[in-house]
């Protein structure tokens, strides 16, 4: 059984969690642990047609974000990884700074010293310096800055291909089974790729 904590923050974009909540249910032995901020269930009332009673009925278990006595503020309780989606400038910061002011970054800060995947989708446009060394700063302690930017070369025909197409990489970086078929599949030539400088490489699948 896989675990894996998700964590919702108040910055714009909150369908990505519960999207992302919604495959991870779908996915067998995998168990989900929830942390909601309380911007973030403003957040999702303002943007979203979802209500925060069924964001949190999506998940096995869900945590008061101010209880730092949790058993995810403790390395012993095992884990495999960690996605904080949207991800605030302000979470970013803390787990940047290692400033566990609450059991969201309490969470993060153990899932990076217990060396496991932790993803930041962080939700900012455009980005000043301070927000680029924040990054910086939270890739060295060994986090993976993935926002949500949207791919078209899959031909999206609505909203949610976007989503899921972002939210199927979160679960590649986590190592789950997405369901995903529309991935980069190469400009194809016959039966070969076009590869650099436009000669054909043949390629074994």
């Amino acid at each position: 059984m896989k675990k894996i904590i998700v964590a919702m923050t108040g910055a714009s974009g909150q369908i990505y969690g519960v999207r992302l909540l919604e495959l991870l249910r779908d996915i067998a032995d995998v168990q989900t642990h929830l942390i909601v901020s309380d911007w973030a269930k403003k957040t999702l009332e303002l943007e979203s047609d979802k209500s925060i009673d069924y964001a949190l009925s999506l998940a096995d278990c869900v945590y008061d974000i101010n209880n730092q006595a949790a058993t995810l503020s403790s390395g012993s309780f095992k884990r495999d990884g960690m996605v904080v989606v949207p991800c605030s400038i302000k979470t970013l910061s803390a787990i940047a700074n290692s400033y566990t002011e609450n059991l969201i970054v309490r969470a993060a800060d153990v899932t990076l010293k217990e060396r496991k995947r932790l993803i930041l989708a962080v939700r900012e446009s455009p980005l000043h310096p301070g927000h680029l060394r924040l990054m910086t700063l939270a890739g060295e302690a060994g986090a993976v800055i993935a926002p949500p930017v949207p791919a078209f070369y899959n031909h999206p025909e609505t909203l949610m291909d976007i989503i899921d197409h972002t939210v199927c990489r979160y679960l590649d970086l986590l190592e789950l089974d997405a369901p995903n078929d529309k991935r980069w599949r190469g400009l194809s030539v016959g039966d070969a790729t076009v590869a650099a400088g436009g000669r054909p490489q043949v390629c074994q699948e």
